[in-house]
């Protein structure tokens, strides 16, 4: 079973998030974050496997939120998920630690795909950013 944690700030994305990937027998959500501090919290406590991580929150953003648990934990797989399919915020959460990168205008199959990738040890971009190199 895959210890899932969601963050977001927006409370119906974090509702369908847990809705849709619940559905999942392999997926577990442990619990949803509203805010960078708490995922910090929720990872330092409870150890996830996976963390879906929105990059722009306030007043701690997902990039920052991803850099501070990198300081305590290498082993929880981090997916960056935002609205942007820019390479600037790509590159931002990549760079912070994280495992993979999904817009929210992937697919619940996209989203699953990307968190069985990332529990393989595998790095993974949504097919909706062009020309992002893996291995950059």
């Amino acid at each position: 079973m895959i210890r899932l944690v969601i963050v977001d700030d927006h409370r119906l994305v974090r509702e369908a998030w847990k809705l849709l990937l619940s559905r999942d027998e392999r997926i577990e959500v442990i619990a949803v974050c509203e805010s960078g501090e708490q995922a910090v919290s929720t990872a330092a406590e409870s150890k996830p496997d996976v963390m879906m991580m929105d990059i722009t929150m306030e007043p701690m953003n997902g990039v920052e939120a991803t850099r501070a648990i990198r300081e305590f934990n290498t082993t929880i797989k981090i997916i960056g998920v935002s609205v942007h399919s820019d390479l600037a915020h790509v590159n931002a959460i990549m760079s912070a630690g994280a495992n993979a990168y999904v817009t929210k205008n992937s697919s619940s199959e996209e989203m699953i795909h990307a968190i069985n990738q990332v529990m393989e040890g595998k790095t993974y971009i949504c097919r909706e950013i062009p020309g992002y190199d893996v291995a950059s």
